[in-house]
């Protein structure tokens, strides 16, 4: 029981690993943000949505559903469009400084959809990852921009988690995230249409691009996807949580490796990263005792 379980605890430090990874691929990726955004969806769509008729899985669902599957769609959509948005314009370590927000972004947002009051200790929290970002704000003025974008897809990431979490009590996993993709491939499909059209010249990519995106699509999307909502199985969503806060420290570490000096920052910016670190995980350990 003990070597099954730590099985599963070093599966998910490896999906999580991807995830920090995908901000690597993010910057290595010459495209533009819009059409890697929609490479990225495109192949874990199409990959989910073969895996399901390969295993024979019903996926067909009501209208309603349909309604449901694209709100989250949109959402996912928005979030990735801004998470590889501030990576270009800023680097990896503001981005996931940022994105590391998203867990405060969710106990802000459960009293409004859950009708729950707002606990003195989430208030803190926020006041402090507040000051995180204020110190972070203060010494990378050159980031500005590239601050509040990353801000912005924490926020969506926290908004998708909380829809998510609701759904996902009534849809079998793989379904809800295969629909969510094909919907969120809908949505930037339009986005582009509107925004630069489609051209054969689009698909005119070098080696690495493809096979970065491919990388990015496959393994960091459709495998870590599904295999993420498998593991809430087998792991508690507490535990599952606690561990996602991770994705940040091992994407800045990745970065300085691959990148160096691009990603090396001013000293109070660790700082402010270290004081927005410490808030994300005391809020996950008072949510870990206060549900045991």
């Amino acid at each position: 029981m003990l070597k099954s379980n730590l099985k599963h605890y070093v599966h998910l430090h490896f999906i999580v690993f991807l995830w920090g990874f995908t901000a690597i691929l993010g910057k290595l990726i010459s495209i533009n943000t819009i059409p890697l955004v929609w490479f990225r969806l495109l192949i874990a769509t199409l990959i989910l949505f073969t895996y399901l008729l390969l295993i024979k899985t019903n996926f067909k669902v009501a209208f309603k559903d349909l309604v449901r599957f694209f709100i989250g769609g949109v959402i996912i959509a928005l979030h990735w469009l801004s998470f590889f948005y501030a990576i270009k314009i800023s680097n990896i370590s503001i981005t996931l400084v940022g994105l590391a927000t998203g867990v405060l972004f969710v106990s802000l947002l459960e009293p409004i959809f859950f009708r729950t009051k707002v606990k003195p200790y989430e208030i803190l929290l926020a006041s402090l990852t507040t000051i995180g970002i204020i110190i972070i704000f203060n010494v990378e003025t050159n980031y500005y921009y590239g601050i509040a974008i990353a801000l912005i897809a924490a926020f969506l990431s926290a908004l998708f988690t909380i829809v998510n979490s609701i759904y996902i009590k009534q849809y079998k996993a793989t379904v809800l995230t295969a629909y969510e993709l094909l919907f969120a491939t809908i949505t930037i499909s339009i986005f582009m249409l509107f925004k630069q059209g489609f051209s054969t010249n689009m698909f005119h990519l070098i080696w690495q691009d493809w096979l970065y995106v491919f990388i990015l699509g496959s393994i960091c999307t459709a495998y870590a996807l599904t295999a993420s909502s498998k593991l809430l199985k087998k792991i508690s969503p507490f535990t599952m949580m606690l561990t996602i806060n991770l994705e940040p420290v091992y994407g800045i570490f990745l970065a300085l490796v691959v990148f160096g000096n691009s990603e090396k920052m001013n000293t109070n910016f660790y700082y402010g990263a270290i004081l927005i670190f410490i808030t994300v995980i005391l809020n996950a350990f008072i949510k870990t005792k206060e549900n045991n």
